[in-house]
């Protein structure tokens, strides 16, 4: 296992991505099948492929704030757009060439990228990275008006998951899972993104 790879639910024309919102954001992107207000377009939104990651940060949905979890289907052509436009969100000196130059494409492209430990079924951190896409200005732009294909409201099957690691049927659990795989990344996406 490489330390940082996209691993994801995709097919030939979509991927699947989580976010969890309070429920006046949850339901009217559910209706409306994209974003809508209470929606802020002008805030930047944090997409992530990863469902164990999106579970550790909502708190199974438990948290203030983020009780209804999203499964939003992408065109893989936008989250690609997002990556080949995205800067690191912390400094990394083996993709910028000085702190300068990062700085200035930080506050410039519409993406911030960042890897985070992946987590296992008990939330656990795994030795291995998984990636938070943060979209602002015109990237949430094109992402709420362009490439979202379908928005699932998945907050009872989270929480059916959870229940069953509560009771320590974590077999149950572990296959109700969804089934990633790593997302397949052109070389200069992997050079921008700093995946191995």
């Amino acid at each position: 296992m490489k330390e940082r790879e996209i691993r994801a639910v995709f097919d030939e024309e979509t991927i699947t991505v989580y976010q969890a919102y309070r429920k006046e954001i949850a339901l009217s992107a559910i209706k409306a099948q994209t974003f809508v207000p209470p929606f802020k377009i002008e805030r930047m939104t944090w997409i992530k492929p990863s469902f164990l990651w999106m579970m550790y940060r909502s708190g199974w949905a438990q948290k203030e704030g983020q009780e209804h979890i999203l499964a939003i289907k992408l065109k893989r052509e936008g989250f690609e757009w997002a990556l080949k436009r995205a800067c690191l969100s912390t400094f990394n000196d083996s993709v910028y060439r000085d702190y300068t130059i990062w700085q200035e494409q930080l506050s410039q492209t519409p993406v911030r990228v960042q890897w985070d430990p992946e987590k296992n079924i008990r939330l656990e951190n795994l030795d291995f990275k998984s990636i938070q896409i943060g979209l602002k200005n015109e990237a949430v732009k094109k992402y709420v008006e362009d490439w979202i294909i379908q928005i699932d409201d998945i907050t009872d099957y989270a929480k059916t998951i959870h229940q069953f690691i509560l009771n320590n049927q974590i077999e149950k659990a572990s296959k109700m899972l969804p089934i990633e795989k790593i997302y397949p990344l052109p070389d200069p996406i992997k050079r921008i993104i700093n995946a191995d």
